[in-house]
């Protein structure tokens, strides 16, 4: 089995390791993460991420250690796989469909989520990615909304990768103030979020992304980039993927997630793009109900969770 590797380990900063060896091989490890983990109300959650088994004995036995290692530890409730936090690598695809991966999509190995529910995991949330298949078909209530934002003084401009940290910092104060109620949300450092999201410059140079801003504040954030992995497919170049969209709380704001969609919308058409991928969205997310009507279902994911106490 690939070993971790050392700068993803830094990076995450896990609490333990665990492995299981058999034959001289390590069949199955993972790690688990106690300290500085996200809230959940009535719980002491222990996360379990960095997983990866060969053998379905070989999984049962390192998930039954982390669950008996994170009671120790006084955890409450066993959440995986997550890599620490939802800002990182988490849940798994539990239904793949027939489309193929696009680019930043988690993947895993079909017999996984089996794995987990024997080893007594059951889902505490659901995830999917949709598809728009039609451009050039308006989105309901755009007009009205952008006709309202454009009144109320809201601006869009790309985001400039030429100066990416600067713009980043910007990200994160929407990011922030968007997510801070979503579920299992763990705040993080301006510097952390920055460290994460700075590889993105070569993808960010593709004109996709934008900020949304009220006078000199940001108010709103859509992470869109171009589906690279048709591009190392040699596949015709169609689809370009939502990583994220943020608006700032408020009824001011209502509308804002509609326009900036149009807005990333307008700007692939123009680079011959015809498909939108709406990411990894929470089932409850609003996110789902902005472009409902316009997508079709394209892949499950879940997070699984077991009680310990």
């Amino acid at each position: 089995m690939t070993p971790l590797d050392a700068g993803l380990l830094r990076r995450d900063a896990p609490d333990d390791r665990l492995e299981r060896v058999e034959g001289g091989e390590v069949a199955a490890r993972c790690s688990l993460w106690w300290v500085r983990v996200p809230e959940l109300a009535g719980e002491r959650l222990g996360a379990i991420g960095h997983f990866a088994a060969g053998t379905e004995s070989a999984a049962l036995a390192v998930l039954e250690e982390a669950c008996r290692a994170l009671r120790a530890r006084g955890c409450t409730l066993a959440i995986g796989p997550m890599d620490g936090n939802t800002w990182r690598r988490y849940r798994l695809l539990t239904e793949r469909g027939d489309a193929p991966p696009f680019f930043l999509e988690i993947d895993n190995p079909d017999e996984y989520p089996a794995w987990f529910r024997a080893a007594g995991f059951g889902p505490i949330a659901g995830y999917r990615s949709t598809v728009d298949p039609a451009l050039d078909e308006p989105y309901p209530r755009y007009a009205r909304a952008r006709e309202r934002l454009d009144r109320l003084g809201v601006t869009i401009r790309p985001i400039d990768p030429a100066r990416l940290e600067a713009e980043l910092k910007l990200a994160y104060q929407v990011a922030r103030s968007a997510f801070r109620n979503a579920f299992l949300y763990m705040p993080l450092e301006e510097r952390e979020f920055v460290e994460l999201h700075q590889g993105m410059e070569p993808v960010v140079r593709e004109g996709l992304s934008a900020l949304a801003f009220h006078g000199e504040d940001p108010v709103g954030l859509i992470l869109a980039v171009p589906d690279l992995l048709q591009r190392r497919r040699g596949a015709p170049e169609t689809d370009y993927l939502i990583k994220t969209l943020a608006i700032a709380p408020g009824r001011a704001y209502a509308g804002l997630g509609t326009v900036l969609m149009a807005h990333t919308r307008a700007i692939a058409s123009t680079k011959g793009l015809s498909r939108a991928i709406h990411a990894l969205m929470h089932d409850q997310n609003v996110s789902t109900a902005v472009c409902a009507g316009h997508t079709r279902l394209l892949r499950r994911y879940t997070l699984f969770s077991k009680r310990l106490a």
